[in-house]
């Protein structure tokens, strides 16, 4: 608590009209007030303070040296205070996502100003994690998650996109030239990229193959689909996050894993909370129809 008188704030608001208009009566017009609500609070005031804010005329009011120091100060501080909540009260809506840091570069990002032009009033925020979000205390409003589906009573899961690796490198590797990839087995002499999900690993192992030795080990997918964009080798990735930049002929696709997975990219927001909210079921409509439309490449 403070050491000196701390005025209330009506109190204050009151004051700050008065002074403006120097007279109670022309203050209290302006409040809805009665010229004694005002008078009274004004009053309150300065017992508070335990001084003069004015001088009180048969017609009117005049500030004391006091009062005159004191109207500046919080005209200045009732503006800033004003201009705070407008602009508060003029935000977008706000809508957090957390995503994996790849399906955010080479997604998300890339896809977000369509959102925008087409929902100007919204405004999505980006966390790039690996960790899940709890949706208690951490502000996130929708998380993006690579895995199995997850199971908890208490969020809402959607289905974004399946896996479906693609076997991908730069437009100019040599290594790729002249060469068809039918298997999994045409790439054990390749220069192999590896990420965390250790994608080719299980491959070569579900195929009864020894992995090749050697493989460039790097933990994100978009940093191994960059490597390999720069035809330092091969590497696998989804295909939704691949497929804008096949498209564009950065990478070139030089395989399809013909398997299924359990894993996939998934939506979760959580069932109860912020229910009505209508920005984020926004943001989760336009997610779960642009992943299914871009699936396919071009």
């Amino acid at each position: 608590m403070p050491a000196f008188p701390y005025p209330r704030m009506n109190s204050v608001r009151l004051f700050e009209a008065a002074a403006r208009h120097k007279n109670f009566r022309l203050a209290a017009e302006e409040l809805n007030l009665t010229q004694g609500a005002v008078a009274q609070a004004v009053r309150g005031l300065e017992a508070d303070l335990g001084m003069a804010l004015f001088t009180r005329h048969p017609r009117g009011l005049s500030l004391t040296e006091e009062g005159q120091f004191y109207h500046a100060e919080v005209m200045s501080g009732l503006a800033i205070i004003d201009e705070a909540t407008r602009k508060l009260l003029s935000r977008p809506d706000h809508v957090t996502v957390r995503t994996p840091p790849s399906f955010g570069s080479k997604w998300l990002v890339p896809k977000l100003p369509y959102f925008m032009d087409a929902h100007p009033g919204i405004e999505v925020r980006t966390i790039a994690s690996d960790t899940m979000a709890d949706f208690r205390d951490d502000g996130v409003d929708i998380a993006i998650r690579q895995g199995e589906a997850v199971e908890n009573n208490r969020w809402t899961v959607h289905h974004l996109a399946p896996i479906d690796l693609i076997a991908v490198t730069g437009r100019d590797a040599d290594f790729a030239k002249g060469r068809r990839f039918s298997s999994i087995e045409d790439f054990a002499d390749l220069p192999l990229i590896q990420d965390d999900h250790r994608h080719w690993q299980r491959l070569f192992l579900e195929t009864g193959l020894t992995p090749p030795g050697g493989m460039l080990q790097i933990n994100q997918t978009a940093l191994a689909m960059d490597a390999a964009r720069n035809n330092q080798g091969v590497a696998l990735a989804p295909a939704l996050l691949a497929n804008h930049e096949i498209g564009l002929g950065a990478l070139q696709a030089l395989w399809r894993d013909p398997s299924s997975s359990a894993e996939a990219f998934w939506l979760v927001h959580p069932k109860t909370g912020r229910a009505n909210h209508p920005a984020r079921d926004t943001v989760v409509a336009w997610l779960r129809t642009s992943c299914f439309a871009e699936q396919e490449p071009g």
